[in-house]
C-alpha cells in the first residue's frame, strides 16, 4: 500500500504532463463557493500551484503516521496502522480533486467537478470515522475534549459513538451532494458536520459529569 500511494501522489503531475499541449493559455484559478469561475490565470500559474499542492500532499502523507512518536499518551503507539490509513484517505483524496482541477482547466466543467469533490468529501469523512472509532488516546488525531484527553474510558465511548456517527453522516453527505443541487449540498455537508459534532461533545461532556459523579 506504500508503494501504491505514491502512485496516487504523483498521478496529478503524470495527468498534466500528459494534457499540457490541451491546456488553454487562459485558465480558471479561482472559484466561488457555488463553483463560478472569479478569477483567471495562465497554464503555468496552474503547474506552480498543482506542483504546490502535490509537495503538501506528500508532507502530509509522511508526517501523519509519525506524529505518535512525540505523542505523551503511553498508548499513542498503537495509533500507528490507523494514521497511516488516515494519511492515505486524505493523500487519495488530494490527488483526486487535483486531477478534477486539471481536468476541469481543459474542459471548463467547474460545476460538474465540484459536486465528485463534496461527494469525495463525504467519503473521506465515512473513511475516518471508520478509523478513529477505536483509535488511542493521543493530542493528535481524535476527538480532543478536555475530559476526552483525562479519561481513557471517555475517550472510548466518545470515540465510538463518534465514529459511527461520522462514518453514517459521511456517507450520507456523499450520496446527498452527488445528485442534489450546489446550494443544497453545502447545507448538508455543513449540517450534517455540525450535528455530528454537537451530539459527540455534548454525550461526551455529559459521559464525563456522570463518571465524575461516582468516583
Amino acid at each position: 500500500m506504500k508503494k501504491i500511494v505514491w502512485l496516487f501522489i504523483i498521478a496529478p503531475a503524470v495527468y498534466l504532463a500528459v494534457v499540457w499541449n490541451t491546456l488553454p493559455e487562459t485558465i480558471a484559478m479561482h472559484f466561488n463557493l457555488k463553483g463560478d469561475i472569479d478569477r483567471y490565470g495562465s497554464k503555468n500559474e496552474l503547474t506552480t500551484m498543482i506542483f504546490i499542492l502535490i509537495a503538501v500532499n506528500a508532507v502530509v502523507y509522511l508526517l501523519l503516521p509519525q506524529v505518535y512518536r512525540i505523542d505523551p499518551k503511553r498508548y499513542a503507539v498503537e495509533n500507528k496502522g490507523r494514521l497511516f490509513r488516515i494519511a492515505f484517505a486524505v493523500a487519495v483524496f488530494t490527488s483526486s480533486v487535483l486531477c478534477l482541477l486539471i481536468y476541469s482547466s481543459i474542459h471548463g466543467s467547474i460545476k460538474f467537478s465540484m459536486r465528485f469533490i463534496l461527494a469525495g468529501v463525504g467519503l473521506m469523512l465515512a473513511v475516518v470515522g471508520n478509523y478513529i472509532y477505536n483509535i488511542k488516546p493521543n493530542y493528535f488525531a481524535g476527538i480532543r475534549l478536555p475530559w476526552t484527553l483525562n479519561d481513557d474510558e471517555n475517550w472510548k465511548r466518545t470515540h465510538l459513538l463518534g465514529g459511527k456517527l461520522l462514518f453514517g453522516g459521511g456517507l450520507m453527505i456523499a450520496v446527498i451532494c452527488l445528485f442534489a443541487p450546489f446550494t443544497f449540498s453545502m447545507i448538508t455537508l455543513f449540517g450534517v458536520l455540525s450535528v455530528v459534532i454537537l451530539i459527540t461533545c455534548i454525550y461526551s461532556y455529559r459521559l464525563y459529569k456522570k463518571l465524575n459523579v461516582h468516583k
